[in-house]
């Protein structure tokens, strides 16, 4: 393992927005930005195989450090090598540091400067994840890219509150750079930017991460329940101060609309649960905006989910024929709509890519946006 198994190449900035073109080199392979990185949770794209995923032309996917420690655990994952080879996927992969579910899916018995104790959703077991743990757990996982442990500040929350979560960040960020060494293991370590809705704090931020020395930087915190345009006001304000040499992660953002809202601003790198989530209860998504297959007008509707798509889906079955798997509760209608949304989300970067290399990005962005949205939603 050495330090040349990591790099990021920016290849071009748009003349038209502040959108970048760019490749990343990890040990499992390149990844071609601006990406839109499928989340595998628990080691799994809910309801697809890795065949399926590669299939849709993702060329990275993400595990949760949180969910991993609770099942399978460690000694499991160590027991088989790490993730990849557990879940058969030979292509790169990201982890989080288990600290967004740490701070919003629990209740917190007690969290200190050294780290937090919680209890398991599952059965309340109790755990203790501090930046060296989450670390030790990220390298069972065997991620190409590791997140540093960090305080995510809830929306609202007040500048107090919001600066505590700042200082403590950038502490377990120091502690989490000194326990994995850049390209440990091959692995690379990004920092993460908090600040909350404070453009001082978000600024600060940016600084004193770049100063620990990271292989990327991810922007933490966003979309956690503010107003769209508040987001992308903070976005406007930091964006332009996030280092050039490295990639940029915007954490947990990844809705069509949001992936050209991020480029514009200069984000390489997008993760969501959205497109599975809303599959699995037959919302996909098509050129003219989200549908949801349950709608009784589909019935004997003989056409694609959308006539533009590729995948297995829609090359094989109709919208009437979706409805009635979902109508049946039969998983294979979960099945096909993951497995479209997922292939819509990654072709729509590859547009978006194309079109920054192009220079015709603001035109792609208006042409999608008019008729994905329609008047049904303000476009930034």
């Amino acid at each position: 393992m050495t330090n040349t198994e990591f790099s990021f190449t920016l290849e071009k900035k748009s003349e038209e927005c502040w959108g970048r073109v760019g490749t990343i080199k990890t040990r499992r392979g390149e990844i071609q930005t601006p990406i839109f990185m499928p989340v595998g949770t628990v080691g799994s794209v809910k309801t697809l195989s890795p065949d399926e995923i590669t299939a849709t032309g993702a060329q990275i996917i993400l595990g949760n450090t949180y969910h991993l420690l609770l099942r399978p655990g460690t000694d499991v994952l160590d027991h088989f090598g790490g993730l990849h080879k557990m879940m058969a996927w030979d292509k790169p992969m990201l982890t989080d540091s288990g600290g967004f579910q740490v701070f919003s899916l629990n209740k917190l018995n007690k969290i200190t400067d050294d780290g937090v104790e919680f209890a398991s959703h599952i059965d309340g077991k109790r755990y203790w994840i501090n930046p060296e743990e989450s670390m030790r757990i990220q390298r069972s996982i065997g991620s190409e890219i590791m997140m540093v442990f960090d305080e995510c500040s809830p929306y609202p929350c007040n500048e107090k509150r919001a600066k505590a979560a700042l200082e403590r960040s950038v502490a377990w960020a120091k502690r989490c750079r000194i326990d994995h060494p850049k390209m440990r293991n091959g692995q690379a370590l990004f920092g993460i930017v908090q600040g909350s809705m404070y453009l001082p704090l978000r600024l600060e931020s940016i600084k004193r991460t770049e100063d620990i020395g990271f292989e990327g930087m991810a922007v933490g915190g966003l979309s956690v329940g503010e107003p769209k345009e508040l987001m992308l006001k903070i976005m406007d304000g930091m964006m332009p101060h996030m280092p050039e040499y490295m990639p940029r992660y915007l954490m947990g953002v990844g809705t069509p609309e949001d992936l050209f809202y991020g480029v514009e601003r200069g984000i390489d790198m997008f993760d969501c649960v959205h497109p599975t989530r809303i599959a699995r209860h037959a919302t996909v998504f098509t050129r003219d905006g989200r549908i949801s297959l349950m709608n009784a007008k589909y019935t004997l509707d003989d056409s694609p989910i959308d006539s533009s798509c590729q995948c297995y889906a829609c090359r094989t079955f109709s919208k009437g024929y979706l409805r009635h798997l979902f109508k049946a509760k039969e998983i294979l209608g979960l099945r096909m709509a993951s497995l479209h949304n997922v292939t819509f989300m990654v072709n729509l970067i590859k547009e978006i890519r194309q079109s920054l290399i192009d220079n015709r990005f603001n035109s792609f962005k208006a042409d999608f946006l008019n008729r994905y949205l329609g008047e049904k939603e303000t476009i930034y």
